[in-house]
């Protein structure tokens, strides 16, 4: 197996962790402050981030580093997990999950600009059709328009696809659990007093299946789902591999259904097969980097 493919499946692993994110969310903001549950979780993972730096005996980034470092964490530490919860105190995880599918076309984009990376004209097309399916999944759920909670949800795009983007990059170099283990620990000095802040402000009192969804997006969606997804765009590419982030709103819908009991339809599936179908295109594409 070469480097690419590699790639591509360790970060179906990590999409397959992060698509379950929205539905845990959702579970955790029904009776836990937003905030809390986005700044909390990053508290936690930073201090298993902690162990395993010690573990590993990690250097300390460099200066170099240090910038990216700091990219990665407003993007995928701060602003996706902020911007997302608030969006799941409003509205399903499932609509929540078609709104992020535009996830691969930003992602990619950050890496074009961000890091020189070429695709072709017909990675474009192929990412830009895969967009437009999962727009109009969106905008046909929300009865042809979308809710105030997608400004959020594209908020978050725009974080992720940047951490991403940003994060991918630097674990050639790092490896992708020093990548977000850095990052993690480099928020906590402000992550800590704010959750201790909004714990007290809004109280933490919840069911155990609130807190079961919280240490799942914790220690999952914000620690180990990572160590997968930047290894596998260190390998494949971060516009490559950022295709199979085509298939997470498909998967977020399925486990929304299972999770939260939210409605899957057949008309879910069809989308789905569409999706699936242009990121076997766009795979073959070409992409200079």
């Amino acid at each position: 197996m070469n480097s690419e493919s590699k790639g591509m499946w360790l970060g179906f692993v990590g999409v397959a962790v992060f698509s379950l994110t929205l539905p845990f969310t959702r579970i955790a903001v029904a009776e836990l402050n937003p905030a809390f549950v986005a700044f909390g979780r990053a508290v936690v993972a930073a201090v298993c981030s902690i162990g395993m730096l010690w573990h590993l005996k990690a250097p300390r980034p460099t200066m170099l580093q240090l910038r990216g470092l700091l990219i990665t964490a407003l993007g995928v530490v701060v602003g996706f997990p902020l911007f997302s919860s608030i969006a799941m105190h409003d509205v399903p995880a499932s609509h929540g999950a078609v709104v992020l599918g535009v996830l691969p076309l930003a992602t990619a984009l950050f890496g074009a600009l961000r890091f020189g990376e070429r695709p072709s004209t017909g990675f474009w097309i192929a990412a830009l059709i895969g967009s437009a399916i999962v727009i109009a999944f969106a905008l046909r759920q929300g009865g042809g328009s979308f809710h105030l909670a997608d400004l959020a949800l594209f908020a978050a795009v725009v974080a992720a696809a940047m951490g991403y983007a940003e994060g991918g990059r630097l674990s050639q170099s790092m490896g992708g659990q020093q990548v977000i283990g850095w990052a993690l620990v480099l928020s906590l000095p402000v992550l800590l007093p704010l959750s201790v802040w909004l714990g007290w402000r809004y109280g933490v009192n919840a069911s155990p299946q609130a807190w079961l969804a919280f240490s799942y997006v914790s220690l999952f969606s914000m620690f180990i789902g990572f160590f997968f997804w930047y290894k596998g765009l260190a390998l494949g590419g971060i516009a490559r591999v950022g295709q199979v982030q085509l298939l997470q709103p498909f998967m977020t819908l399925v486990g929304a259904a299972l999770i939260v009991g939210e409605t899957l339809d057949a008309s879910n599936l069809l989308f789905a097969t569409a999706v699936i179908a242009v990121v076997a295109i766009g795979r073959r594409m070409a992409i200079r980097r």
